[in-house]
């Protein structure tokens, strides 16, 4: 620097080196904003079943129906006295007592993209930049933890845009940190996430240099402001985050037992599910995990819409099989991990401040062609258990083909109100700057739901 330069002064070079400190990871400041000291706040696991669950398999059999109605699974008893559910998920059966079951889920619209825009925003006519959930919870109820607020494990495939990664109109700062990508998740061997690696040549110290000149920079340009003072604090967050060892341990299941891991199951599912509680364990607010079982020993990767299971028709096997896109792969996955994530949430203490969530952006058509199901966004199933949520309770239900709904219907804006209950979050709150528009819901929460 030249010696007539005021010292606060910075040369064009120095500003092209602070322009690295961003490759180095320092937008992670963008996943840790607002992350003043609260009281101790509720947090969700948001399992996602991308592709559209069959409810008529699951949740809501119809043993009384015509045979291309009701399929070849029969309904079991459950730890509730009157409440059935599929003989493939006899462990969550057993739990049926834990959480609630919404059988009458309605919205309008069959397609993927909108559906799962629709289902995951809480909002029938979302705009394109209407956030998710776990955005809306990033930005009222930011982690307390030095630990990014909103997590996604496993992601959506080609059939949405990609909303899922963005915070909407709230802004990239309410982002998820995206984990596990198609084959690459933590039930593959040799899986490491990498979200928090730098350049081998950096070490903290150095980082720490440049996060001091980048602050240096800020304050040369702009007067000292309570925003500008916060941005400082949320810089030196991340580089805490690279460099430290709270979130690498949070991610890292090698610190879990080898019985643990098979308790879960070593698959897809099963894995990111622990990962979601080790998550939820350390601080982070909102983990969406999407809902794909993995593969089957043999089989060849396509996709993750494991739920989307139109059959022999799509060139996608039976629904009733055992393949990838087979009833028979998917819910036993489903039983072996959901049942290990209550059980384990549940000893730990943390099941009264975790709400779980388990849906897909819609359920699957009543009758079967091909030997599968279609698009069935007029009625379908959720399961929710947790924060409050009463156990061994059904709401709702559907006809006697499981087509629509007979009572109680939810759509989607009462749904999202009621998550936003749970967590805590009145559903007026308002998203917007001014403080008068943009509430994070327009509808009412089921209040029936808790007890």
């Amino acid at each position: 620097m030249n010696p007539t330069q005021p010292q606060r002064e910075l040369t064009r070079r120095q500003l092209l080196q602070i322009g690295g400190v961003g490759m180095l990871g320092l937008a992670l400041p963008q996943l840790l904003q607002a992350n003043a000291p609260r009281r101790r706040e509720k947090s969700c696991i948001f399992i996602v079943q991308y592709g559209g669950a069959s409810h008529h398999d699951s949740w809501d059999l119809k043993p009384d129906a015509p045979d291309d109605i009701r399929g070849p699974y029969r309904p079991i008893a459950t730890s509730v006295p009157g409440t059935q559910i599929g003989e493939l998920m006899p462990k969550l059966a057993s739990l049926a007592h834990r959480y609630t079951l919404i059988r009458s889920m309605t919205h309008a619209n069959g397609g993927h993209d909108g559906g799962m825009h629709i289902c995951m925003t809480g909002h029938s006519a979302p705009t394109v930049e209407t956030p998710y959930f776990g955005s809306v919870v990033a930005k009222v109820r930011p982690s307390t933890a030095n630990m990014p607020s909103y997590v996604w494990l496993q992601n959506l495939a080609g059939d949405v845009q990609p909303r899922y990664l963005n915070g909407g109109f709230l802004g990239a700062s309410y982002s998820p940190l995206r984990v596990s990508t198609d084959m690459d998740n933590p039930a593959e061997p040799g899986f490491r996430v990498r979200a928090f690696d730098t350049h081998a040549d950096v070490s903290r110290e150095r980082m720490r240099e440049r996060l001091q000149l980048l602050q240096r920079a800020e304050t040369s340009n702009s007067p000292s402001t309570p925003s500008a003072t916060s941005m400082q604090m949320f810089q030196e967050r991340a580089v805490d985050l690279l460099t430290g060892p709270e979130a690498r341990r949070a991610f890292d299941l090698a610190h879990e037992t080898t019985p643990m891991r098979d308790r879960y199951g070593r698959h897809a599912l099963g894995q990111n599910l622990l990962m979601a509680r080790r998550l939820i364990e350390a601080g982070v607010r909102l983990v969406s995990v999407t809902a794909w079982a993995g593969l089957p020993p043999g089989e060849r990767f396509r996709n993750v819409q494991t739920w989307d299971m139109h059959g022999g028709g799509a060139g996608l096997g039976s629904i009733f099989g055992t393949g990838a896109f087979g009833l028979g792969w998917a819910l036993p996955n489903v039983d072996q991990a959901v049942s290990a994530l209550l059980e384990d949430l549940d000893v730990r203490g943390l099941l009264d401040d975790t709400l779980v969530v388990m849906v897909g952006e819609f359920g699957r058509s009543p009758r079967i062609v091909n030997t599968g199901r279609d698009h069935w966004p007029a009625c379908y199933s959720a399961m929710l258990a947790g924060a409050g949520i009463r156990g061994g309770y059904v709401h709702g239900s559907s006809d006697a083909q499981g087509a629509y709904v007979r009572d109680g219907a939810v759509r989607p804006e009462a749904f999202g109100a009621t998550l936003f209950h749970a967590l805590g979050i009145p559903p007026e709150t308002r998203l917007s700057p001014d403080g008068f528009t943009r509430p994070a819901s327009v509808g009412q929460p089921i209040v029936s739901l808790f007890g």
